[in-house]
């Protein structure tokens, strides 16, 4: 006597199930390197939960089963990147990517799952409490994956800066003088210390120097990549801005891709996270720090080049004056230029004009 194949309980699910349009089925999936847990809402509850391998074909073709009730399919951003979102919405599905810091978490965490994790997507979506992420395409991630090694390679290098530092601090040994440069480097390497010492700090310099020629082979491929058809006339625009040149305008070009998704100021200062965090209660309203939203690199980018607008721009000069009389805080006036300056730039790339301290509002 033969046996028959044994159905899982996915599969008789799906079988049990006669999906129409009048159905309203929201796709939650717990996404991680090994494994998929999914779970399927359906009219108003949970029909379906179950764990899968990692396989985005497998996991598109369980999802066919309903897609004339599927409204959306919904998983968390994280080290996995883009590509499952970008094969379901080439299969003609609805797909987004959850924003992890605007997700709604209980207050209870002792009973946190990987299983319910993807049901709890499925019922935010179902019930519009999710923030979706803006998906790049495929190129404009591989132009901002260039930018964002950039980054990685300088705080690299820093951390060696202030090995260096450390070392010298720990042995007594007086710091040369001046800024970063090939001859303080060959005065570092000269200096009477033990040839131990002088071996440690050799292995310091020399990695010092790697991460400087990598640096420099990186800011080349980025020229190469920014000076292209697709961004050359946006960063032309960007670098008019006073204080803005090529690393600013490369950083955020790169973070920002697609400037056209933004249709107000306030959306940018958000994005950038330059926004200072508001409080209300009753008749009060109180702002408090930024909220340090979006990109780290991008805020510091936009608040060094907010004191290069402040030395070069009579403009920029009396903007600050007028928030530290405002506020009588040195760090809020420069960060409120820099806020002013993401804000400036993505208003002149969407008018197609150069800077023009004349036109630009403040």
């Amino acid at each position: 006597m033969t046996m028959g194949k044994r159905v899982s309980k996915k599969e008789s699910w799906f079988k049990e199930n006669n999906f129409t349009a009048e159905d309203e089925i929201y796709v939650g999936v717990d996404v991680h390197k090994r494994n998929y847990h999914v779970a399927i809402w359906h009219n108003g509850r949970i029909g379906c939960a179950y764990s899968m391998t990692s396989d985005n074909n497998k996991l598109l073709r369980d999802i066919q089963q309903v897609r004339s009730s599927l409204k959306n399919i919904v998983y968390e951003a994280g080290p996995t990147g883009y590509s499952l979102v970008r094969l379901l919405r080439s299969a003609n599905l609805p797909a987004e990517v959850v924003a992890v810091s605007k997700t709604p978490r209980m207050t209870d965490t002792s009973a946190k799952t990987d299983r319910l994790d993807c049901q709890q997507l499925a019922e935010y979506a179902a019930k519009g409490l999710l923030t979706f992420v803006a998906i790049p395409t495929e190129q404009q991630e591989a132009d901002r994956q260039v930018v964002r090694l950039r980054d990685q390679l300088t705080s690299k290098r820093k951390r060696i800066m202030h090995q260096v530092k450390s070392f010298l601090l720990q042995h007594s040994i007086s710091w040369p003088g001046g800024n970063w440069s090939k001859i303080l480097i060959e005065r570092l390497r000269q200096l009477d210390i033990s040839s131990e010492l002088r071996f440690t700090l050799a292995q310091y310099l020399d990695e010092y120097e790697f991460f400087c020629s990598k640096i420099a082979e990186t800011e080349t491929k980025l020229r190469q990549i920014f000076s292209s058809e697709r961004h050359s006339a946006a960063i032309e625009i960007f670098k008019s801005h006073p204080g803005v040149g090529n690393i600013v305008a490369w950083e955020y070009r790169a973070e920002m891709f697609n400037i056209t998704r933004f249709s107000e100021s306030k959306q940018i200062s958000k994005y950038t996270g330059l926004c200072p965090r508001i409080s209300r209660s009753g008749q009060t309203c109180h702002q408090g720090p930024i909220t340090k939203t979006g990109r780290r690199q991008l805020r510091a980018m936009l608040v060094q080049a907010a004191w290069a607008w402040y030395r070069r721009d009579p403009h920029a000069r009396q903007i600050y004056n007028r928030l530290l009389h405002n506020t009588g805080n040195g760090k809020k006036a420069i960060v409120g230029l820099a806020k002013r300056i993401a804000i400036h730039l993505w208003r002149m790339l969407c008018d197609g004009c150069l800077y023009d301290a004349k036109v630009v509002k403040v």
